[in-house]
């Protein structure tokens, strides 16, 4: 809202108002409209409340002792002895045309034996000080319960009954309290929780007209402290008050689709003593961040989020604060990591400038302007206030007289403009350089305070708009560089921090080696901030390729500095241009010292760059290739780089394809097992090495999932394991597609060593026997299937849509089916499939398959079956009357009783046929 508060006195009466629409005035127009507050205009005042000024007359039971505008949403707090009140900002439409503030008397906070000297209020956050006391609420939002009414009404009653008890001070107290003595408490300071014991009860009453959008709230109290007049070593004990206290806003970081939306993010609360000021941070957590000291008695402080400016009795004072560094960890998690960083909130304040004025004696602060008020005669100074708390001395109450200030002469109102941000930006980076080679922690210093003044000034709400905004960016991109050459070439105990500001600065690694590499190839530096930042930078899969010279340089880097990383430093794709002659020497160096299966691989692959194949066949026969496959857990990058986030092949995983293909698929299968590389990158980096396309399977992927499968623990990368290689056995086979290479398994290896491949069963094999040559070209694939379902991890409902492809194939397709219906357990099934294409083999599978709870399928199916289809084909199918004469009727004979095998019979069937059957039944049961 656009209005101006003031408490007025006059005639010995102290009045409260709002002076809305004030801009009129200093346009050239001398209309005043004086209203009540809540009074309710007429339409017919829409065209003169356009042209003239407003005063809103705010009555109040207690005189206001001081006010607080919220610059968040306007409300406007006052404060009385013993209560805060709170108005609320309206906007009364008037007409189309027109809209009017107003305010509305929302909530009194009604605080016994309390009077306030100033109040701050911010987001419903209130700040509160006596002389000696400061005390930070937070009016907390709670949803509105059925009996909010009569809760209400309780407070109200409580509010209006006397209190029965004698708050006055006692007979002793007054005798003690004569002019010889001060009373004083303790000092105290109460954060967070333990705040709400500082004996300050806070009842709250809503003054406004209940409706459905009524906000009801209760009190969170966040800080109290309590100082006493002999805390400070200066002055006397009278001069021992509170004054300036603020609260301070940070929003969250301006964007260009948030430009007009302001998000509080932080929040902070300054106050100060004559010679101490105190910052503390009020958001999510309460704490003191910072402790100003004075060089002399202050009047008063006002705060921003740049600086602290303090006026004393002859200067104007200017300090750094931490609000920008404290902001900035509330909105990115990812400060503080090796990502992002930012300077501390715990760094020390320093004082920018001093500038003298003769009796400043009010100050405040707006944009880029400082507004100073002062009276020339400084030995009649005016009180700010009177002092009230009963503490002070009466005697000195009693020599002190108030003077006319209508009447006196020297008073001055100066504007200051604040230097712009880039110029003091500026001013301090040049001023930092003197102390570059002398004082590294003032270097720092200096540095980090500059990177905070540019800091606060991109998450001002104003920044879009800023005319400075691409230079402020520069800036900014600038202090992390700086920062970062700082903590590269310093020693100190935070070197890691040189790897996030020289992310945050947007230069590449070969800018930052110029920085720090001279022209002439010299070194000059190897701190351990440098290290980190290379090693870190190297370790990661950046799109950045150093030339020859810079990469040859960081190998020379690493080789004096630490020599253990020399392998990993070599893997980097950022070093593909380094010399292998020069990397292979200094491997040889490294070796002799600190020997390890990773270093000799990457001497193998500096060999095959070189095109040397006897040294890398001297180095690749050192160990035996279940310790090189381990050996590339340790280094995947030996293998696979990853460019532009797509996973490639290197030269050694190329030449390990023609040459050593087991080497290789045992090495990826431990980088999966240990976790370096996924299943999917895993079949984009097989693709790729081969040359397929994204649809075909290369048998050295199939070959990867096969040996995965016997060392793979996790039921669900399992599944998927035998739905991909159940996939490609079926398109191939469907397809007759023979493997491009050769497989370096076979069925038999895969039962052996896999226990998710089982032997393939009599039956199963029986049924392939009598199908076409032609199979016989893929049997590997065939045998592999069927050994896979055959086994007892597939998930065979999973697997059905799989198999479809093979479903008319021939003998293979009926041996397939009939096998999935096993696992299902449909034996039924399964027997009119084989009696349909396959006769002999049901014989054959009733004696695997129809066992236990299963057998009694002999009887219901199978028998009535093979009686059926012998009936139908006479002579002309041998094989049905031998399956039922050889086998079934022999099997049933000895199961059943003599009636229910007698039950089971066809009528028109010859006696002479299945006598010999029914005897041996007999004959089994009198045995028995």
């Amino acid at each position: 809202g656009d209005y101006l508060v003031t408490i007025e006195e006059k005639s010995k009466a102290t009045f409260l108002r709002a002076y809305v629409n004030w801009r009129c005035m200093s346009a050239g127009s001398s209309r005043v409209c004086v209203r009540m507050v809540g009074h309710k205009m007429e339409e017919s005042y829409s065209e003169t409340l356009k042209e003239q000024m407003s005063i809103v007359e705010m009555p109040l039971s207690d005189p206001p002792l001081c006010i607080s505008c919220c610059p968040v949403n306007g409300d406007l707090l006052v404060g009385c002895k013993d209560k805060l009140v709170m108005f609320r900002l309206k906007y009364l439409v008037i007409n189309q045309n027109l809209t009017v503030l107003d305010f509305e008397r929302s909530l009194i906070l009604h605080i016994d034996n309390f009077i306030p000297a100033e109040v701050a209020f911010c987001a419903r956050h209130i700040a509160i000080t006596t002389e000696l006391d400061v005390l930070i609420l937070k009016l907390e939002l709670v949803q509105q319960s059925a009996d909010w009414t009569e809760q209400c009404a309780h407070r109200v009653s409580t509010l209006e009954k006397p209190v029965d008890r004698d708050d006055g001070p006692s007979t002793h107290a007054l005798q003690l309290e004569s002019d010889e003595f001060i009373i004083c408490q303790k000092p105290v300071e109460l954060l967070g929780e333990e705040s709400k014991l500082c004996e300050i009860p806070i009842t709250l009453e809503s003054t406004e007209l209940p409706t459905e959008d009524t906000k009801h709230f209760q009190v969170q109290y966040l800080l109290f402290r309590r100082f006493t007049p002999d805390q400070s070593p200066f002055g006397f004990c009278e001069e021992t008050k509170l004054h300036s206290v603020q609260l301070l806003p940070v929003y969250r970081t301006a964007h260009e689709e948030t430009e007009n939306k302001r998000e509080l993010l932080s929040l902070f609360c300054f106050f100060s003593l004559p010679h101490v000021g105190y910052l503390y941070s009020v958001g999510k957590l309460v704490e003191l961040i910072s402790t100003y000291q004075y060089s002399e008695k202050s009047e008063q402080a006002v705060l921003t989020p740049q600086f602290l400016h303090v006026i004393t009795s002859e200067n104007l004072q200017c300090f750094t604060v931490r609000c920008s560094a404290s902001a900035a960890r509330d909105e990115d998690p990812y400060i503080d990591t090796t990502v992002k960083a930012c300077p501390p909130v715990t760094l020390d304040v320093c004082t920018l400038r001093m500038q003298l004025f003769i009796g400043p004696r009010a100050i405040c602060h707006f944009k880029n302007h400082i507004i100073l008020l002062t009276k020339a005669d400084t030995e009649d100074i005016t009180e700010r206030r009177k002092p009230t708390r009963r503490m002070l001395s009466r005697k000195a109450d009693s020599s002190k007289t108030r003077a006319n200030s209508e009447s006196e002469p020297g008073w001055n109102l100066y504007i200051i403009n604040t230097v712009s941000t880039i110029q003091l930006y500026r001013e301090m980076v040049d001023y930092s350089r003197t102390y570059e080679n002398v004082k590294t922690e003032s270097c720092i210093h200096l540095l980090s305070e500059a990177h905070l003044l540019v800091r606060a000034a991109i998450m001002d709400p104003s920044f879009l708009n800023s005319d400075e905004k691409e230079e402020l960016l520069r800036a900014f991109r600038e202090s992390c560089a700086f920062l970062g050459d700082c903590y590269t070439r310093f020693n100190t105990k935070d070197y890691h921090l040189a790897l996030p500001y020289y992310r945050m600065s947007g230069l590449s690694m070969t800018e930052v080696l110029k920085r720090l590499v001279s022209e002439g190839g010299e070194i000059q530096t190897c701190e351990r901030g440098f290290i980190f930042y290379l090693t870190h930078s190297l370790n990661e899969d950046l799109d950045e390729e150093l030339s020859k010279e810079s990469a040859n340089k960081v190998l020379q880097i690493f080789y004096l500095a630490d020599p253990v990383q020399l392998p990993h430093i070599l893997c980097s794709p950022c070093m593909r241009n380094v010399c292998p002659v020069t990397a292979v020497k200094y491997l040889q160096k490294a070796e002799k010292f600190m020997p390890s299966v990773v270093l000799t691989l990457t001497k193998a692959f500096m060999a095959l760059k070189m095109g040397d194949l006897t040294l890398y066949e001297h180095e690749m026969d050192s160990y035996k290739e279940t310790i090189l496959a381990c050996g590339f857990i340790e280094q995947p990058k030996l293998l696979m780089q990853h460019k532009e986030g797509i996973v490639t092949p290197t030269e050694f995983a190329v030449h390990l394809k023609d040459m050593q293909p087991g080497l290789l698929v045992a090495a990826a299968v431990a980088l999966h097992e240990n976790g370096k590389i996924e299943l999917e990158e895993a079949d984009t980096f097989f693709k790729m090495l081969c040359n397929n396309g994204e649809s075909t399977v290369p048998q050295l992927l199939v070959d990867f999932w096969e040996a995965l499968l016997v060392v793979c623990s996790q039921e669900e990368i399992l599944q998927e394991l035998l739905l991909r290689v159940t996939s490609q056995y079926v398109w191939r086979i469907s397809k007759q597609q023979l493997p491009e290479t050769k497989p370096l398994k076979t069925t038999e290896d895969l039962m052996n060593s896999c226990n998710h491949f089982g032997l393939i069963f009599p039956w199963v094999t029986s049924i392939v026997s009598v199908g076409s040559p032609s199979d016989r070209d893929y049997c590997e694939d065939i045998s592999k299937l069927q050994s896979l379902l055959c086994g007892r991890s597939i998930n065979i409902a999973s697997a059905l849509p799989v198999l479809e492809p093979l479903a008319e194939a021939g003998s293979v397709g009926l041996a397939i089916r009939v096998l999935c219906n096993a696992r299902l357990g449909k034996h039924e099934e399964a027997i009119d499939q084989l009696l349909q294409g396959c006769p002999d083999a049901a014989v054959v599978y009733a004696h695997h398959e129809l066992k236990d709870d299963h057998q009694a399928v002999w009887w219901k199916k199978l028998l009535p079956e093979l009686c059926k289809r012998t009936r139908f084909t006479g002579n002309d199918c041998p094989v049905l009357i031998s399956s039922l004469k050889a086998e079934t009727l022999s099997v049933v004979a000895m199961e059943l009783e003599l009636r229910d095998f007698l039950s089971l019979l066809p009528e028109d069937g010859t006696a002479a046929f299945f006598l010999p059957h029914l005897l041996h039944c007999s004959q089994r049961k009198q045995l028995t």
